[in-house]
């Protein structure tokens, strides 16, 4: 996620505890939804959708987090 920000993602999970929560957050929406679709856990489609929506708010909430702090 977000390649070109690699360096500036280090140091804000170190130094923005909010980023850093949004960070981990979006991490666990990533893996519950992997183990979701790959069958490990079971669960309807419609609650799939619904972390994933809440997994792209985040990781469009870090964009922007990351975009302020470029500049």
């Amino acid at each position: 996620m977000f390649p070109e920000y690699r360096e500036l993602i280090s140091r804000l999970k170190t130094t923005d505890r909010h980023f850093e929560k949004l960070f981990n957050k979006h991490n666990e929406l990533d893996q519950k939804i992997k183990n979701i679709e790959t069958g490990v856990l079971t669960d309807t489609s419609v609650i799939v959708e619904e972390l994933k929506k809440e997994k792209l708010k985040l990781k469009d909430e870090m964009h922007q987090m990351l975009r302020q702090y470029e500049q």
